[in-house]
């Protein structure tokens, strides 16, 4: 059950702004010297294509997770089916599916620090969710609460929202950080790599340097060097040779710099790793090194749990008052499992009776079958009822059913 609360959005109390004391700070600068420092202009961290494709790598995978509605019980947790988790799993905000929710919340986490989640409700149950967009809203401390939450003239209490933090700020715990401190440096010189190859790209240096007679006249001015280009070096059709006169011009080729020659291949790639390090990240999701299982499997076990356990932990202690209910999302779907892996695993555990046989053919995408529903043993696979009548415990055939003619 979610929390007895009348309270929504639209008619939350409004408090006063603290006081803030506004700084300006300016730089007065020429136009070359504006270039040299913002060629590109400004540009957000989280605009790097790296940093997207970590962010996005967590809300992909994070927003497929089947997110469930779990209670205690002595023999186990069991999956709890009702309103509540219907509107979780299905519908958690206005006109948003779960898995734009979750992507939603996820990518505000990743670049900000800081998501938050205002709970409406109709009455005495829970309407829905409504994440407020990270560039309006605000954190200020508070001595009575700890510190308050500012969205567009409205103050709440962090019990009235449910605030999802990513790498605690240590002096305000409370507040998230995200990866931005780390990625700053990493960032600007991606931007200058991407910077420096787009302009070998643009202004290539000339395949060709003319070696020309410094006493010729022509050869003085620019107008006359451009008169002997037209003269000597513009052939009339495509493929027709030039004809120079040997004791004017030597023509010889050269090699224009490329990205190798300024080592701006292997540095791209080292800031790369770095990005991938930063975010926990396996480095061929950003397009760097080859595809390995394990890496991808331990991201998952660690790195992507750690995002996800977060927004479990804080659903449950803002939307549950139940001690023996919580939500979980189920990472079991991420995991890159062969078919040959989930037969084999079934197969064991149908063979202990520790799953059935329905059970093992959902693992595999296959409809559930009427007879396969009871738990099968050893020995020809007798049903669990019938585990007794195996002949090998009523010691062999009866007296009297020997071989035909005794």
């Amino acid at each position: 059950m979610s929390r007895k609360r009348g309270r929504s959005v639209r008619d939350a109390p409004v408090r006063q702004n603290p006081a803030r004391q506004q700084r300006t700070n300016m730089a007065v600068v020429n136009a070359d010297n504006w270039k040299i420092l913002c060629s590109d202009g400004y540009r957000p961290i989280t605009q790097c294509p790296e940093v997207q494709m970590c962010i996005n790598t967590y809300a992909d995978l994070i927003s497929i997770m089947t997110i469930r509605l779990m209670r205690n019980t002595e023999n186990g947790d069991i999956r709890v089916h009702n309103e509540l988790s219907r509107i979780m799993d299905i519908r958690p905000a206005v006109h948003m599916s779960h898995v734009q929710f979750m992507q939603t919340i996820v990518r505000a986490m990743m670049e900000t620090g800081n998501a938050v989640v205002v709970p409406v409700y109709d009455g005495e149950y829970l309407d829905y969710l409504q994440p407020l967009p990270p560039s309006q809203v605000g954190f200020t401390e508070d001595a009575g609460a700890g510190y308050l939450i500012n969205y567009q003239g409205r103050v709440f209490r962090p019990d009235e929202v449910i605030h999802f933090v990513l790498n605690p700020d240590p002096d305000k715990p409370w507040k998230g950080r995200g990866y931005a401190p780390y990625l700053r440096e990493i960032v600007r010189s991606i931007r200058q790599a991407n910077s420096t190859r787009q302009a070998l790209q643009e202004s290539p240096a000339p395949s060709l340097i003319v070696k020309v007679d410094g006493l010729v006249e022509e050869f003085r001015s620019v107008e006359g060097r451009r008169e002997l280009g037209k003269q000597f070096l513009d052939a009339s059709e495509m493929g027709q040779p030039w004809f120079i006169p040997a004791e004017a011009f030597g023509v010889e080729q050269v090699r224009p710099m490329t990205l190798n020659d300024l080592a701006i291949k292997d540095n791209l790639e080292l800031d790369k790793r770095s990005v991938a390090a930063i975010f926990g990240v396996p480095p061929f999701l950003v397009g760097v090194g080859e595809y390995k299982q394990d890496a991808y499997q331990q991201f998952i076990s660690t790195k992507l749990m750690a995002v996800a356990k977060e927004i479990e932990q804080k659903l449950t202690q803002s939307l549950l008052y139940s001690p023996e209910l919580y939500w979980s999302l189920n990472p079991r779907s991420l995991y890159n499992y062969s078919m040959t892996d989930l037969i084999t695993a079934g197969k064991e555990m149908v063979d202990r009776m520790a799953m059935r046989r329905n059970e093992w053919r959902d693992w595999l995408g296959v409809p559930p079958d009427p007879d396969m529903q009871d738990l099968l043993g050893l020995e020809n696979y007798l049903p669990v009822d019938r585990l007794g009548d195996q002949k090998k415990l009523k010691g062999g055939e009866e007296v009297g059913a020997t071989d035909q003619g005794d």
